[in-house]
C-alpha cells in the first residue's frame, strides 16, 4: 500500500465518523516557543490549552513535521528522518478513550477491502499506563485484546505531559509485533525492537502543576473537558504496510535514496559509509524540498539556517560518493516532488520555485566547497604541524563566517582526518558574533538608539497615550530625545532624532498596518518631519524623523500633526483588507484564514491559508463581493470588550496573535467582525473601489492576494482600460475577443517554436554521419571531437555523442567529444564505448578534463558524462584536453 492511500484511509476513515479533516499546518510553527512543528497536535494546541476555542468538536489531519534534535543521527540508524507526517485524530471534549481506542483498533485491522490497514490483530500488543485500569478495561473487553497481550508501563514511557503546567494525562501505546526473527518473545517490555510501536493515544484528563518535565509534578485536578490527541507516524506505518525493513525502503525515501544510488553509481547495500551518506541525501532532499515548498528560503538564522544546513550536507554528500562536483539537486528534487505529490499535489505547483531556490544553493556552495575546503586543508595541515587534535574555534569561526561552512560541515570534515575541532571557542564567537547582529539589526530599524534608554523612559514616564482613533492632531510634551543612540537634551536642524512623546496622534507600525507619518513643532522653536514611528518597547511610541528647521527640546510643548490624506488612505486600505478576509472565507469556508498583511496607502497585500490556488473566476467573484457590499456605505464601528464576548460574537482573531483581556473589535454590520487595532474608514463607502491585482504562493497552504483601494484602484483600472484599448486597436479585434485572439497568438508562436526546436536539432544530428566518417585515431583509440553550433541544447549533444559512438561501432576504443554554449555557458559531453573504458578511458574522467579547461567541473557514468563551465572561448581548449588525454598510452 503507497504512502498516499495509507494517508487518504486514514483521512477518509475519520472523516466517516464525524470528524473534520483538517489541513497540514505550515512547516514553520506559529507557536514562538518552537522553530518548526514537530508533533502532530502542535496545531492544536491553542485549543488544547484553552487559548483558542475549537471550531470543530474532532478533527483529524495528515500533519508534516521536522525535527532537528536528533540530526546528526540521519542516516546513521534505519528510523531517524528530519521530516516526517504524523497522523493523528483529536478530540476536544468530545469523545474519550471508550471511542478513541476502538477508532484505532478498528482502522488498524479492518481488511484492506473495507477501507482498512488489514493488520492481523493477533500481532498487535498495546501497552497503558500503570493505574490506568480505564482503558485497560477498553482494551480487554471492548475491543477483546487478550490480557496477555496488555502491557503496563510507568510515567517515562506512557505518561503525556507539555512540560509545563497545564493539560497531561496517560498514554495508551499500540505495538505491532514483526516476528521472531527480530528479536525475543514478550511484548513491548521485553524488546522494542521486534514490537514496534505503531500508534500513541493520548487521553488529556488532568491539569498539572509546576514540576519535572515527565514526572514528579502535582496533579491540580480534572480537566473541566477531557480531551484526546493521537499520533501515527506515516512513514513507520508505511514500512509495515509495504512489508520492507525500515524507513528508507518505503515507497518515497526509497524512491529518492535509489535515484541518488544511481546518479552516483554508487551501489546501496555494499558499504555502510555509503550507505550511510545515500540514505542522509535521500532524507535531507526529502526535508528540503517540504522546507521550501513552505515558504523557507535558505539563510543564516532559524528556519533559513536549518534548511541551508540540510542542503549542504546532502550535497557535499553526494559529491563524496560520486567523487564530482556534476549538480544532482535538480533531478533529485524532482525526484522528491514526485515521490510525495501523491500527498501533497501543490509540489507539482510550486516546482519551478523549489527548483530555482535549491540550484541555487547548490551553485553558491559549489563555490564556498571551492574556497572553504582549501582553507580547512591550510587549517588542518597546521593543526597537525603543531601537535595538536582539535582545529581551532578561530579557523572554525572563520569558515563559518567567511565561506558559509556549517559547524556539523567542519565537525564531517575533521572527523575524516581523525581530528576534532574546538567548538567551545567556536560557539562563544559565533554568540559575540549573533549579540553584534541584534544590536546592528535593532539599529537599522530604530536610529542606532539603544532600547534600554527606551526601556528606562517607559519605567519613568509610563505608557505613551494613543490619541489617533479619533484626533489628526494633539498638543503633547517631549518626554525623551535620542541622537545617534545615546539621550540628548535637544536636537538641532539637520539631526536624526527620535522623540517619545507623553500622548500622540502617531499610528505606530503594528498588524499589518505601516506607520504614519507628519510633523511635531516646537511653537517659535522648531520642526520634526516624522518618517516612521515604532514601538522598540511594549507602550512606547517612538517618533523616528529629522529635525527641519530650530531646535527641539525635553520638555518642550509641541503640536504633533499627521499628515491625513496618507492616513486616510491608509485606513482605506486596512477597512478594505477587513472586506476581503470575509471575501475569502465566503468562498473558500473557515479554512480561510488570516496569515500576514500589509496595508500601505492604496494599496494591500493579504496572506490567507488556503490550499490550492485561486482561478481566475474566483478572483472576479471575490473583487464583485468586496465592492458590491462597499457600495452600500455599511458603518464602521469599533469598539473595547472582552475577549470571551469578542468570540461570542464571531469576532475573528489572528492565530498565534497575542491579545490581552480587554480587545478591540471593528465591526462592518455582519459582514465582518474582527479584532483589530488599526485605523479605518468611517464606512466602507469611503472606499471607493477596490481591484485585485493578482493571486500568488508565498508557501504551502498560504497564498496572498494584493490590491489596490481608492483613487489608485482607479488609476490602474484607467491604465488597464487603455491598454485594452490599444491592444484591440492593434490587433484590430473587439475588446471582448481579445483572450481568444491572444490565446491563438500565443498557440501559433508555441507551434512555431517547436518546430524550430525540432528543425534544429535534426540539423545537429544530421552532422553524426560526417562526423564518424571524419573520425581520428589518438593512440589506440578513434577519437570524434565537434563543436555543435550556438544554442545546441546539452540534450542534443547527448544524442548526437551516442550516435556518433554507435556510428564508430565497437572494434576498438572510441571516445566522442562534443560541445556548444547553449545560452553563453559552455557544456561538453563526453562519450564512450566498452572497448575505451576497459583501456582505462572513462568518460567522467574525460569530460572533467574538458570541464576544467572551461572553468568548470563536471562528472557522470563511466560510459557518457556531462560538465560545463563559464569561459565560452575556451571550448577548442576543451576538446585538445580530450585529445591529449586519448593520446596518452593506457
Amino acid at each position: 500500500m503507497e504512502t498516499a492511500e495509507i494517508a487518504r484511509r486514514f483521512l477518509s476513515f475519520f472523516e466517516k465518523n464525524g470528524h473534520t479533516v483538517a489541513p497540514s499546518a505550515n512547516l514553520v510553527a506559529d507557536d514562538p516557543t518552537l522553530l518548526f512543528v514537530a508533533a502532530g497536535m502542535v496545531p492544536f494546541k491553542p485549543y488544547f490549552l484553552g487559548q483558542r476555542t475549537a471550531p470543530y468538536d474532532r478533527a483529524a489531519s495528515v500533519q508534516k513535521c521536522i525535527r532537528t534534535i536528533d540530526i546528526e543521527e540521519v542516516g546513521k540508524t534505519s528510523r531517524h528522518a528530519t521530516f516526517f507526517q504524523m497522523l493523528g485524530n483529536f478530540s476536544f471534549g468530545d469523545y474519550f478513550k471508550e471511542k478513541a481506542i476502538p477508532l484505532a483498533w478498528e482502522l488498524l485491522t479492518s481488511p484492506v477491502e473495507e477501507g482498512g490497514y488489514g493488520v492481523d490483530p493477533e500481532r498487535l500488543w498495546v501497552t497503558v499506563y500503570l493505574d490506568d485500569d480505564e482503558a485497560a478495561t477498553v482494551w480487554r473487553d471492548k475491543v477483546g485484546v487478550p490480557a496477555e497481550r496488555i502491557q503496563r508501563f510507568g510515567a517515562e514511557e506512557n505518561y503525556w505531559s507539555m512540560g509545563v503546567p497545564g493539560p497531561c494525562g496517560p498514554c495508551s501505546e499500540i505495538f505491532y509485533d514483526r516476528g521472531p526473527e527480530y528479536g525475543a518473545e514478550g511484548g513491548p517490555a521485553a524488546d522494542e525492537d521486534r514490537y514496534v510501536e505503531v500508534w500513541n493515544l493520548v487521553f488529556m484528563q488532568y491539569e498539572r502543576g509546576e514540576g519535572g518535565a515527565k514526572q514528579d509534578f502535582p496533579i491540580l485536578g480534572d480537566l473541566p473537558r477531557k480531551n484526546i490527541d493521537t499520533g501515527m507516524g506515516l512513514e513507520r506505518l508505511a514500512t509495515l504496510l509495504q512489508g520492507v525493513d525500515n524507513i528508507y525502503e518505503t515507497d518515497t525515501l526509497g524512491r529518492i535514496l535509489r535515484d541518488a544510488s544511481e546518479r552516483t553509481g554508487v551501489a546501496y547495500g555494499d558499504d555502510e559509509r555509503s550507505d550511510v551518506m545515500l540514505r542522509v541525501v535521500a532524507d535531507h532532499v526529502r526535508s528540503a524540498t517540504m522546507l521550501v515548498s513552505d515558504g523557507v528560503r535558505p539563510g543564516n538564522e532559524k528556519a533559513g539556517y536549518v534548511l541551508r544546513r540540510i542542503l549542504r550536507r546532502s550535497i557535499r554528500n553526494l559529491r563524496l560518493l560520486s567523487g564530482t562536483d556534476t549538480p544532482y539537486m535538480h533531478g533529485l528534487t524532482e525526484t522528491a516532488i514526485e515521490a510525495m505529490q501523491g500527498i501533497y499535489p501543490e509540489l507539482r505547483t510550486d516546482a519551478d520555485r523549489i527548483h530555482e531556490v535549491i540550484e541555487t544553493e547548490e551553485t553558491n556552495f559549489s563555490d564556498t566547497l571551492r574556497s572553504g575546503t582549501a582553507l580547512f586543508s591550510r587549517a588542518a595541515e597546521r593543526t597537525r604541524s603543531s601537535g595538536a587534535d582539535r582545529i581551532s574555534g578561530a579557523d572554525a569561526f572563520q569558515l563559518h563566517d567567511t565561506y558559509g561552512f556549517p559547524i556539523d560541515l567542519t565537525l564531517e570534515m575533521a572527523a575524516e582526518q581523525g581530528m576534532g575541532v574546538d567548538e567551545d571557542t567556536f560557539r562563544t564567537l559565533m554568540a559575540e558574533q549573533r549579540e553584534t547582529a541584534k544590536r546592528d539589526a535593532k539599529a537599522k530599524k530604530l536610529g542606532n538608539a539603544d532600547v534600554s534608554v527606551y526601556g528606562r523612559l517607559l519605567e519613568s514616564a509610563g505608557a505613551t497615550d494613543f490619541l489617533g482613533y479619533t484626533d489628526h492632531g494633539t498638543e503633547s510634551r517631549v518626554l525623551g530625545l535620542v541622537v545617534g543612540g545615546e539621550s540628548v537634551g535637544a536636537a538641532s536642524a539637520g539631526d536624526r532624532v527620535e522623540l517619545v512623546l507623553d500622548r500622540t496622534p502617531f499610528y505606530a507600525e503594528s498588524g499589518g498596518q505601516l506607520a504614519d507619518k507628519g510633523s511635531v513643532s516646537a511653537p517659535g522653536r522648531g520642526t520634526v518631519d516624522v518618517e516612521d514611528v515604532q514601538k522598540p518597547v511594549p507602550g512606547l511610541f517612538v517618533h523616528r524623523g529629522t529635525v527641519r528647521e530650530g531646535t527641539v527640546a525635553l520638555d518642550d510643548r509641541i503640536e504633533a500633526v499627521i499628515d491625513s490624506d496618507r492616513r486616510a488612505s491608509v485606513s482605506r486600505s486596512h477597512s478594505a483588507t477587513h472586506l476581503i478576509h470575509s471575501a475569502l472565507r465566503n468562498a473558500l469556508g473557515p479554512s480561510a484564514g488570516q496569515a500576514g498583511s500589509e496595508n500601505q496607502p492604496g494599496r494591500l497585500r493579504f496572506d490567507f491559508t488556503a490550499s490550492k490556488p485561486l482561478g481566475t473566476s474566483e478572483l472576479a467573484e471575490i473583487e464583485d463581493e468586496v465592492n458590491t457590499v462597499l457600495s452600500g456605505d455599511i458603518q464602521v464601528r469599533d469598539f473595547t470588550t472582552s475577549m470571551d464576548e469578542a468570540l461570542s460574537m464571531g469576532a475573528l482573531a489572528m492565530f498565534g496573535e497575542k491579545y490581552g483581556d480587554r480587545v478591540r473589535v471593528v465591526e462592518m454590520s455582519d459582514y465582518s467582525r474582527e479584532l483589530c487595532g488599526g485605523t479605518h474608514v468611517g464606512a466602507t463607502g469611503q472606499l471607493g473601489v477596490v481591484k485585485l491585482l493578482g493571486e500568488s504562493s508565498v508557501g504551502s497552504g498560504v497564498r496572498r492576494v494584493e490590491a489596490a483601494v481608492g483613487i489608485d484602484a482607479f488609476r490602474r483600472l484607467s491604465r488597464e482600460s487603455l491598454l485594452v484599448g490599444q491592444l484591440s486597436e492593434q490587433l484590430k479585434t473587439p475588446r471582448e475577443e481579445l483572450p481568444e485572439r491572444v490565446d491563438s497568438l500565443v498557440t501559433r508562436l508555441r507551434t512555431a517554436e517547436k518546430e524550430i526546436e525540432k528543425l534544429r536539432a535534426d540539423q545537429v544530428l544530421q552532422a553524426a554521419g560526417e562526423l564518424a566518417a571524419n573520425a581520428r585515431r589518438h593512440g589506440s583509440a578513434l577519437m570524434a571531437a565537434h563543436q555543435a553550433p550556438d544554442g545546441t541544447t546539452a540534450d542534443d549533444l547527448r544524442r548526437l555523442a551516442a550516435d556518433v559512438r554507435q556510428r564508430l561501432g565497437d572494434d576498438g576504443p572510441v571516445v566522442v567529444a562534443v560541445t556548444a554554449v547553449p545560452q553563453d555557458r559552455p557544456v561538453v559531453v563526453v562519450a564512450v564505448n566498452k572497448k575505451a573504458q576497459d583501456s582505462g578511458l572513462k568518460a567522467g574522467d574525460l569530460v572533467g578534463l574538458a570541464a576544467r579547461a572551461l572553468g568548470g567541473g563536471g562528472g557522470g557514468k563511466p560510459d557518457m558524462a556531462q560538465g560545463g563551465g563559464t569561459d565560452a572561448s575556451a571550448v577548442g581548449s576543451a576538446l585538445e584536453a580530450v585529445e591529449q588525454r586519448v593520446a596518452q598510452p593506457s
